[in-house]
């Protein structure tokens, strides 16, 4: 049964609160998983206190894949509303909740079923790839599914004879049109909005006040066609410029801090600074864009997350044939070959 603690939850404009992360809220956590056989799951993107307390923390898809992977009853996915659902489509048996339902995702946003189904009606015989970042209900109308960091692998493995869809996020795709040299790539005009706000002037003042400092540039951003050119231009150093995903820049950053801890400038949400820092803790890591903050990853407070374990609240489902569709589409994307670091 839950505690007091509980109790002190309030929902007010600023989502749940009223608890604070602290030695009496984790050990209450802990005992309500316990009770009721939930993986705790974060991730890279939410509060600190929020991915300290987790099973697992790490991307959409990776954790997604624990989950199905996990012998848990119960999956407590702290992240955004697009996410728990992937969770569910690959757990189809088990309960997952989110900690606030409220948790919505602007580039998930970009781009309806509805919506999808018109451009298909527009392009017959064309491939629909979409990013993991999307509805269950998109990735139901979708070929294959991709993620930031096999987007490319994904475009290229599919028939050159037919035209390519790619959605929903418009730097992703400019970025694999780019890299695949396909130029039937038809790209949604979609966009994730604190990526899109990490502009490729701000990048272009950063780096130059920081000539020393790697560049960890997720596909997503606004700035990424930027330092393309910035580095082709010699403005940047080219060697600095690394395009990667969440998963990625982890794998980056541990190969760095055995190697040339460099101070390194990175643009992706500011939630991801607190896990590179845990791995590499001799390397300086700082925001491209400090004001780069999801306020729907945000809204999972240390309350909501006690609130929704006390009630089991918030449950995640996705219709069946609905949920059938989309896991063919994501499992299309892994045969094709690792999935990687995820978005």
């Amino acid at each position: 049964m839950p505690s007091a603690l509980a109790e002190r939850v309030v929902d007010g404009p600023e989502g749940y609160t009223g608890v604070a992360a602290g030695p009496e809220w984790a050990a209450e956590i802990r005992r309500l998983a316990r009770e009721r056989d939930a993986v705790i799951l974060a991730h890279n993107y939410q509060l600190p206190e929020i991915q300290d307390i987790a099973d697992h923390t790490g991307d959409s898809l990776g954790l997604s894949r624990i989950a199905a992977e996990t012998d848990a009853a119960t999956i407590v996915f702290c992240g955004v509303h697009f996410m728990a659902e992937t969770a569910k489509i690959l757990s189809p048996d088990k309960t997952v909740l989110i900690p606030d339902a409220r948790a919505g995702c602007s580039l998930a946003d970009s781009i309806t079923a509805g919506q999808l189904r018109e451009w298909k009606a527009e392009h017959p015989g064309a491939t629909v790839v979409s990013y993991v970042n999307t509805t269950a209900e998109v990735k139901a109308e979708t070929d294959v599914c991709c993620t930031s960091s096999n987007a490319v692998e994904v475009v290229a493995a599919q028939p050159a004879d037919r035209p390519i869809l790619f959605c929903p996020d418009q730097f992703l795709g400019a970025h694999v049109r780019r890299e695949t040299g396909r130029e039937d790539i038809l790209v949604w005009a979609g966009e994730c909005h604190v990526h899109a706000g990490i502009s490729g002037a701000e990048l272009a003042r950063r780096a130059e006040a920081h000539p020393e400092a790697d560049l960890y540039i997720h596909p997503e951003c606004g700035c990424a066609n930027s330092a393309i050119y910035l580095a082709g231009e010699g403005t940047i150093d080219p060697g600095r410029v690394h395009m990667l995903s969440t998963g990625a820049m982890l794998e980056a950053a541990r190969r760095a801090q055995r190697e040339d801890p460099a101070p390194v400038l990175v643009a992706t949400e500011t939630g991801m600074l607190h896990q590179l820092r845990q791995v590499a803790p001799d390397i300086d890591f700082a925001p491209v864009n400090d004001r780069a903050s999801c306020s729907y990853m945000k809204t999972i407070t240390p309350a909501a997350l006690l609130r929704c374990l006390a009630g089991g609240v918030d449950e995640v489902t996705v219709a069946p044939e609905v949920a059938e569709r989309a896991r063919a589409s994501v499992r299309a994307m892994i045969a094709i070959g690792e999935p990687g670091g995820g978005e």
